[in-house]
């Protein structure tokens, strides 16, 4: 019972950080780039990310900087930023491709937040559905007396510990995220 209940510990972990890995993609006023780095730029026939072909870099306030390792790849890489429709224009200087990220309106903030709390509901959705299933694993051990009713109400406490634990982890992000979105 012990490796299960660490198992769904190490899940929730993960499952945080792929939050986190979702909300640095979401655009805000600050530029990142994470932003550009996974567009798939078509490259000698293979579909590669920008960042297999180049490296990003900021350069402040508000511009993204792509370097370009393969002078005949600029173009590709600057139609790919086109065709990913981010709001931004390619500007093309020998290797390197600069991006502007123009300031939010106030209507995409808006709609910004809601993909964001949408995205923090489908994660706390996958959280109760672990718990769910831990708490069922926990359940049956102890109808097949694998398990005491004590050890058994003494798993669920740990298991609803680090569910609110991770619920906590969730709600900072998002409270970070909103903030970072409304500068």
């Amino acid at each position: 019972m012990e490796a299960e209940l660490k198992l769904f510990e190490n899940k929730l972990v993960e499952l945080v950080a792929r939050l986190r890995d979702d909300f640095s993609g979401i655009r805000t006023n600050k530029p990142t780039t994470k932003l550009v780095e996974d567009i798939k730029v078509n490259y000698y026939g293979q579909d590669l990310p920008i960042k297999a072909v180049g490296t990003t870099s900021i350069s402040p306030p508000r511009d993204i900087i792509i370097s370009v390792w393969d002078k005949g790849a600029v173009p590709v890489v600057a139609k790919a930023i086109e065709d990913a429709q981010l709001g931004m224009t390619p500007n093309i200087d020998g290797n390197s491709i600069r991006l502007s990220l123009p300031t939010l309106t106030d209507e995409r903030k808006v709609d910004l937040i809601k993909i964001v709390k949408k995205t923090t509901e489908d994660h706390r959705i996958r959280v109760r559905q672990m718990r769910d299933e831990i708490n069922k694993v926990i359940k049956k051990a102890e109808d097949e007396d694998a398990l005491s009713e004590n050890n058994s109400f003494k798993n669920k406490g740990n298991v609803q510990k680090a569910v609110d634990k991770t619920n906590e982890a969730i709600e900072r992000l998002l409270v970070d995220k909103i903030k970072e979105i409304e500068e």
